[in-house]
């Protein structure tokens, strides 16, 4: 088994994530705590903090004796219109977004260490744990409104999902700074999550996947088995009949007909498609497989293989991009993949990347870091403002401004992005990803060194001391020097984009890795040819028949009305053509095809003039106002 290297033993140096990074850090965060704390001018109210204070006071007067007001706990989001002003606000997983900011925090805070900003966020977990309930309760829907109805509806009001941000937050803070006190407060729950639910107790499992990825990192840190048993149990009481979900709703559903939508329907090891809301799918199978790790559960990885295979196979965008429809969020049939009304949600492609690193943790096969790479450039990156202070919630591949105002099938779709949103589950979640990026660029067992994701760095692995200097996303050139503890081999991934690479020492290839023996100190160096190259689709992805993407090494590249003018759809690529390099740019020569104001004609040649059409990161789109944006093109 692999392992990933700890962010405390990494620091980055890289030409292109050095600027990404220290957006996050000097805007992102700072930004996201003056919204959590609702103090964005033009941005949709979080309530976050409030809730919290709020249910701080409910836990104080239960302390002291004192009776409590109880409220509705009806819905999946209260708002000042529709609930009573001493209640709860927001969504049901409101609590989230302040455990995902501090897990954002505590890894910024490893490798840029800020007074100011860690008094903060103590400031914020001392409001968090005056919340919790004696019994290691702590969910504030529940405590302000109503603490006798707690574990009620695991299908839909998400408390072992605030539960798994929690306890991923509590690990984290506790690695950052030393202080136990935010962990203190997830094993507490965590304790009472395990004396709740299992074999002999509730059969219960969440609607929303992630208490079983968050119980594993628990055993991890603690040694403590049982939360590797709880874990396990969520994986695999997952499914059976009758429906627990129909147990605790008082109704009986044919052949999991309502619960493809939380991965539901069936039991985990009969699973082989992603189907239903894709974060919650991908939350599952991180959890699922980092089960695996530890217990070598065959039936449970057998159908996380098939499930990665689905995904990778059919049901993912060139962009990284899972979920095809807005309907529930979710993954759509196999081979749907529109480009107009994709959902891509920036969460889903975020977990894509937790499923893939656990993936590999059991298994170096490249196809795990081939995807998480075309994820992270990509979607992810894409997904948040040049300004730090804009986010995209989700993330098309072709973009009419006018459709999305008038059309209601594409009304999720945004050519600009918004400031913040009541459902925020998005920017904190990108912001805790980006601050623990070396955490998914490397790992290591008792005797390789890998490479994953091609970030420069400085790292002090158990085994080796390694530096990496990379131009990776510019010329494609790499050079990684070690200083090994002892004779040990130096893994590096294969692009799967990359057409040639030229290595300086001699080598083996196994599963898209090149390997290298290494027995003193060492310097190698890759060059992988990111050569500008057109990209098919399968014929099964109608959208894409007749139509090419541009790539060029990780980036996948679009046309903007900006530089090209509107009406995208008229833009022409020959197959053979070259590409030039201008900046950021990439451009072609290429046709534009005249108007026709005729509705129906003889089919004919219709007129087209030669033009350059110029192609843009597809991660920076959306940064020079509102614009058609579109990534495939006509051939």
């Amino acid at each position: 088994m692999n392992k990933h290297i700890p962010l405390n033993k990494i620091k980055l140096d890289d030409p292109f994530w050095n600027g990404v990074c220290e957006l996050v850090r000097r805007e992102v965060i700072p930004y996201q705590y003056e919204a959590l704390h609702d103090r964005v001018d033009g941005a949709e109210k979080s309530y976050c903090i409030e809730n919290f204070k709020k249910a701080a006071a409910v836990v104080s007067m239960l302390k002291s004796g004192k009776s409590v007001p109880v409220y509705p706990i009806d819905r999946w989001q209260y708002t000042d219109e529709n609930s009573d002003a001493g209640s709860f606000k927001g969504w049901v997983f409101q609590d989230s977004d302040a455990y995902k900011w501090l897990e954002a925090v505590a890894y910024s805070l490893i490798n840029h260490p800020d007074s100011e900003l860690e008094q903060k966020a103590k400031e914020l977990v001392d409001i968090i744990c005056a919340a919790q309930l004696e019994n290691g309760y702590l969910d504030t829907l529940y405590i302000i409104n109503d603490i006798s109805k707690a574990f009620s509806n695991l299908r839909d009001n998400h408390e072992l999902y605030c539960f798994g941000h929690l306890a991923e937050a509590g690990v984290a803070f506790y690695h950052a700074t030393n202080d136990k006190k935010l962990l203190d407060c997830a094993l507490r729950f965590a304790d009472l999550i395990c004396s709740t639910f299992g074999e002999d107790k509730i059969r219960g499992y969440g609607g929303h996947e992630i208490a079983e990825l968050a119980l594993v990192k628990l055993y991890e840190e603690t040694g403590e088995k049982r939360y590797l048993d709880t874990a396990r149990f969520f994986v695999t009481e997952r499914g059976k009949k009758p429906y627990y979900f129909d147990i605790e709703q008082g109704k009986t559903s044919r052949e999991g007909e309502y619960y493809h939508y939380n991965q539901a329907h069936r039991p985990f090891k009969n699973q082989d498609e992603a189907v239903g809301h894709a974060v919650r799918g991908v939350y599952l199978y991180s959890g699922a497989a980092d089960v695996v790790k530890y217990t070598d559960d065959g039936e449970i990885y057998t159908s996380c293989k098939n499930i990665w295979n689905n995904i990778k196979n059919k049901k993912l965008y060139i962009t990284g991009g899972i979920g095809a429809t807005c309907d529930g969020e979710a993954f759509s049939f196999n081979y749907d993949l529109p480009n107009d009304l994709a959902y891509s949600e920036t969460c889903a492609a975020i977990g894509l990347i937790f499923f893939a690193r656990r993936m590999s943790e059991i298994d170096a096969s490249s196809d795990y870091a081939d995807v998480a790479e075309r994820a992270l450039y990509n979607t992810v990156l894409a997904a948040m403002g040049e300004d730090g202070k804009s986010f995209f919630y989700v993330n098309p591949l072709e973009v009419n401004p006018t459709a999305s105002r008038e059309d209601s099938r594409k009304r999720h779709i945004k050519p600009v992005r918004q400031k913040w949103f009541g459902c925020a589950c998005c920017p904190p979640n990108l912001a805790r990803l980006i601050s623990s990026i070396g955490e998914y660029a490397f790992a290591e067992n008792d005797s390789t060194f890998f490479v994953h994701q091609y970030i420069g760095a400085t790292v002090k692995s158990d085994i080796a001391e390694v530096c990496i200097n990379s131009d990776y996303t510019s010329s494609g050139r790499v050079e990684i020097t070690l200083n090994p503890k002892h004779k040990m081999s130096l893994a590096l991934r294969i692009p799967d984009w990359c057409k040639s690479v030229k290595f300086s020492a001699e080598h083996t290839v196994k599963d898209g890795y090149a390997y290298f023996m290494i027995d003193g100190r060492t310097t190698i160096t890759a060059h992988f040819d990111n050569t500008p190259q057109l990209v098919m689709c399968s014929n099964r992805v109608r959208a894409n028949v007749g139509k090419a993407a541009l790539q060029k090494g990780p980036l996948v590249y679009c046309a903007e009305e900006v530089d090209n003018g509107a009406d995208l759809q008229k833009l022409i690529l020959d197959r053979n053509t070259c590409f030039t390099q201008d900046g950021e740019f990439l451009i072609a020569d290429g046709w534009r095809e005249e108007d026709i104001q005729k509705l129906y004609l003889p089919l004919s040649d219709t007129p087209k003039s030669p033009c350059k059409i110029k192609f843009h990161p597809y991660y920076r789109w959306g940064n020079r106002g509102e614009n058609e944006m579109q990534i495939y093109i006509r051939i």
